[in-house]
């Protein structure tokens, strides 16, 4: 199953981009007119990014960290409330389906993922609900945002947040959603997840702080140099946890913990762990430049 985005009603801002056609991300900004000194910005001083084609859901009811503990490679059955953490689903033979970030705020779970997945990941999820007190549903009415850069917390102050979170701790936004801190893919990475038709308020109140647009391409480029894999796009379908660097448990690098109880594609993840050698591994490769054309992904990458 997948979906299709409309476009995001911020692609009217100045100089706005969208994204490649047909790629995962043509429903966004791909940049305002010059990406490297979006991607500056972003690392240097403050950026905020359009990332509303991410998919949103929310799973709610007593059992819902409990009963997700079961059925995915991460701990969170002792999450904690305004805790954050990654995860992913995986199939039998412990190859990833799909990643997702996850928050638990005041009785409910907040998840996004890659929008073009997000409505199998759903189906998945009330597949398995069986007699569990958790309800999952998708969230339509919510989207996100990101903030990046070292000037975050004088963005936020000027926007009327307030103190900014620790890495993977969450807080209330006013007015409705959350904000919470991520390792990636800078040091100063904040999700905003914010009610759908409070996007372009948000947008304005962080540009008028003095957060610069950035558009994706900026934030991809650095996630890439922070070796952050995004699903789709740095794996294919027969990737395992150990190839992209997903093992770690609730770490700022981990969406797989190994001493939890039984999920599925476990006995795949424990197997490799214990050999020691994944059969392959996600790497940086650094292009010159000189190439007369650039690689495209699926291209075969050789040495000389």
């Amino acid at each position: 199953m997948s979906v299709v985005h409309p476009p995001s009603p911020l692609l009217t801002a100045p100089g706005a981009v969208p994204g490649p056609p047909e790629s995962p991300d043509a429903a966004v900004a791909w940049h305002y007119g010059d990406p490297f000194g979006e991607q500056r910005a972003a690392a240097e001083r403050a950026a905020v990014v359009d990332r509303s084609h991410r998919f949103v859901l929310t799973i709610t009811g007593a059992e819902r960290l409990t009963w997700l503990h079961t059925i995915s490679s991460q701990h969170v059955a002792q999450l904690g409330d305004r805790r954050s953490a990654e995860n992913l689903d995986l199939d039998l033979n412990g190859r990833v389906q799909h990643h997702f970030v996850l928050t638990d705020l005041d009785g409910t779970l907040w998840i996004d993922t890659e929008g073009e997945r997000g409505p199998e990941l759903l189906n998945f999820l009330q597949k398995m609900v069986f007699w569990a007190d958790a309800d999952p549903e998708a969230a339509p009415d919510h989207t996100m945002l990101s903030l990046l850069g070292p000037k975050a917390q004088q963005i936020a102050d000027a926007a009327g947040i307030g103190p900014l979170p620790s890495t993977y701790a969450a807080i209330a936004l006013p007015g409705g959603g959350f904000l919470r801190r991520m390792p990636w893919p800078t040091e100063d990475s904040f999700d905003l997840v914010v009610p759908r038709d409070r996007l372009a308020e948000w947008w304005s109140r962080l540009t008028d702080a003095g957060a610069a647009p950035a558009g994706l391409w900026a934030f991809e480029a650095l996630r890439v140099a922070a070796l952050r894999p995004r699903l789709g796009l740095d794996t294919d379908d027969r990737t395992i946890p150990h190839e992209a660097r997903w093992i770690g448990g609730v770490t700022e690098r981990g969406a797989v913990h190994l001493d939890k109880g039984c999920y599925r594609g476990q006995e795949t993840v424990a197997r490799v762990h214990n050999l020691g050698k994944p059969p392959r591994r996600l790497v940086l490769l650094h292009l010159d430049g000189s190439a007369d054309s650039r690689p495209v992904t699926g291209d075969p990458i050789t040495a000389g």
